[in-house]
């Protein structure tokens, strides 16, 4: 592991490459990444990148294909190409297609764990962290919402529109592992720890919970939050992420065989060959990119709003 830690820094420096990875990834991973988050944050740190010559994405396909879209004069790279998002091959455009021609005035609103071409036909994008803000900035009482139907469900309890999912059984297969009986246990066994889901779980899951959030909101929440212990439902290894942002706290994974398989492809020798090797390379459809980007973009736009909406709540208040 060393000598492949080693030729990872050195090959970084060579070619003037960054290592994104998702807060799902391994340790080893997470710890020789330059920046950790989750899908909205890579996004956003994805369009940023100004001095690098190559991205190396730890992340599923779709996360790398965004970051492919959002700096197309950069070499997006993924260790390896089997890292895909099985949910994200559940709805397909010729879905969309049929969709919006049931739906004539709804707004199509895409989780971003979706294809690039997918991605072409949607109005704008969303990921779990901002769903719910996209949903409202929209004037559309209608809205296509896919393709985690949990998601959708969370985003319809949030808002006064009609949110329909497509497709109605799109999921994410390690959410669904959560049930009630096993956070009902913990629970007993933890009577002082705070119970943070993520909504691609299942609605009865959801509600038992003290909060829902994705996972850059389970950062931000913990850092802020008095309790000392956390029950976690996602991934397992974002236990790993808390553990090593707060060493003083306490995670306890809610299910520790919650494993996305995909997600941990990824392994250090494979960083190391794909940089040594350049590859291998992401790319877009040269059809669908330009309309994928305009969603993606449009996504990023609301958040920024939000964000500027939020700083100046907070200045008002503390203000007086």
């Amino acid at each position: 592991m060393t000598n492949n830690l080693q030729e990872i820094e050195r090959l970084k420096k060579e070619k003037n490459a960054v290592i994104l990875a998702h807060n799902y990834q391994t340790r080893a991973i997470q710890e020789i990444a330059d920046f950790t988050g989750d899908s909205l944050e890579l996004c956003i740190k994805a369009s940023k990148i100004k001095k690098a010559d190559i991205v190396v994405f730890c992340g599923v396909d779709f996360m790398a294909e965004t970051a492919a879209l959002l700096n197309p004069h950069k070499k997006i790279l993924i260790p390896d190409l089997n890292a895909e998002c099985p949910m994200a091959h559940m709805l397909s455009a010729e879905d969309i297609k049929k969709a919006k021609q049931a739906y004539p005035d709804a707004a199509v609103v895409l989780y971003i764990n979706t294809t690039a071409e997918a991605k072409s036909k949607a109005d704008i994008l969303c990921t779990s962290a901002n769903a719910v803000e996209v949903a409202e900035s929209l004037p559309h009482e209608q809205i296509l919402f896919g393709p985690d139907r949990n998601l959708a469900w969370h985003v319809s309890q949030q808002t006064n529109k009609e949110i329909i999912p497509l497709p109605e059984q799109g999921h994410c297969y390690v959410h669904k592992m959560f049930n009630l009986g096993d956070l009902y246990f913990l629970s007993e066994k933890n009577l002082d720890a705070e119970i943070l889901v993520h909504p691609e779980c299942e609605p009865s899951v959801q509600k038992f919970a003290d909060k829902v959030l994705s996972t850059g909101g389970m950062i931000h929440h913990v850092t802020q939050s008095l309790h000392k212990t956390f029950i976690i439902a996602t991934e397992v290894d974002m236990t790993t992420r808390l553990e090593r942002d707060h060493p003083d706290k306490t995670f306890i994974p809610a299910l520790n065989e919650a494993i996305c398989k995909n997600m941990k492809l990824h392994t250090l020798e494979k960083v190391k060959n794909c940089l040594l090797n350049e590859e291998f390379i992401v790319k877009t459809n040269e059809n669908t990119k330009n309309a994928a980007k305009r969603a993606i973009k449009r996504m990023m736009d609301v958040s920024k709003n939000q964000n500027k909406m939020n700083k100046s709540i907070k200045e008002a208040v503390e203000n007086g």
